[in-house]
């Protein structure tokens, strides 16, 4: 549920949760997490495109950077141990947490209807009001995408965990629509690398299931109730999730 509802595909509660509670290896959590990534994704995102909350034509070009480092990711997994992977995760989620509590009253929408969006931009409906919006920096929505890809590959996130901080505290897309296109976007990204996990034997087809029974439920209620969280409590509780999940992932390499 939170997962969708923040966009990051629920990776970054089942990697922890199944390696620390359960005592699954790192590889084959991450392995199962892609795949349940791919099943929810798939599922919250009919819900965001039916709102209009998808930009399709950004995440269509973002996605060939994001596949690539997937790609990588799936490949550089098999040459790491466990402790690295840990390391990786808590790192990656402390930097993407202190970014959006930072950024977490900065408003990404333009209130002039007349203003052109631009090729990438689009407009938004938003507590009964129209808004305009611009994507800014796109080399760096391009970069952002290539390492999202690459920790998705990595640690079974999805990519969300970076895409989404990045594109809404830099690029200037609206905590929704940056949410609702990285949900669009995951399910591919995950795809890329996780057939590299299936090739190497990490996949626990039954535990796999389970996992996608729970989650499918759960991301189509994120991504319905979405709507009723203001933008600035959304990232607010992005960034308390990822700052949390990091430190308990940092204790258990210390």
């Amino acid at each position: 549920l939170v997962g969708s509802l923040l966009g990051l595909g629920g990776g970054v509660f089942l990697v922890p949760i199944l390696t620390l509670a359960m005592g699954v290896p790192i590889r084959a959590a991450v392995a199962a997490s892609l795949l349940s990534v791919i099943a929810t994704a798939s599922a919250s995102a009919t819900v965001n495109l039916r709102r209009g909350l998808v930009n399709v034509r950004l995440g269509l070009v973002l996605e060939v950077a994001t596949s690539l480092g997937g790609l990588a990711g799936g490949l550089a997994a098999a040459h790491l141990s466990q402790r690295q992977l840990f390391l990786t995760f808590a790192i990656t989620l402390a930097v993407m947490g202190v970014a959006m509590a930072r950024r977490s009253g900065q408003r990404n929408v333009i209130a002039d209807l007349g203003v052109d969006p631009g090729p990438l931009g689009g407009r938004l409906m938003e507590a009964g009001a129209s808004y305009v919006y611009r994507v800014r920096r796109l080399p760096l929505a391009l970069g952002a995408s290539v390492v999202a890809g690459t920790v998705s590959g990595l640690l079974g996130l999805g990519g969300g965990i970076v895409k989404v901080p990045v594109l809404n505290a830099f690029c200037g897309i609206p905590m929704r629509v940056a949410a609702a296109t990285s949900t669009f976007m995951i399910g591919v990204t995950a795809a890329t690398s996780a057939f590299l996990y299936f090739g190497r034997g990490d996949l626990n087809l039954p535990l796999t299931a389970a996992i996608a029974l729970g989650a499918l439920p759960g991301s189509l209620l994120g991504a319905r109730f979405s709507d009723r969280f203001g933008a600035r409590s959304l990232k607010l509780l992005m960034a308390v999730v990822l700052i949390l999940v990091a430190v308990r992932m940092a204790l258990e390499v210390l």
